[in-house]
């Protein structure tokens, strides 16, 4: 049984998480056998889904949690967590 790691980071780019960083974010994530979810407010999706990344409308200054399970889930999420901190390549 995989244990679920999580980390919660607060959403610094300027436009939050817009349709280019979520589809970075599915791109990145994807390359990942874990599992990844982000969970913001009362939602929780699939970071391996584009439409769900954009259904959670998270604004720049957002609490997020980044959850992930599986074989490859502390590379994911040190990956899934620099991606964020580096606002997404955009600023």
């Amino acid at each position: 049984m995989n244990t679920i790691l999580s980390r919660t980071i607060i959403i610094e780019n300027r436009l939050g998480l817009h349709a280019r960083a979520a589809a970075k974010l599915v791109r990145l994530t994807t390359t990942f056998n874990s599992s990844v979810t982000l969970v913001y407010g009362d939602k929780a999706v699939n970071a391996k889904s584009i439409l769900g990344l954009l259904m959670l409308a998270a604004p720049m200054g957002s609490q997020v949690e980044i959850q992930v399970e599986g074989p490859d889930a502390e590379l994911a999420l040190e990956k899934v967590e620099a991606l964020f901190h580096n606002r997404f390549e955009e600023e």
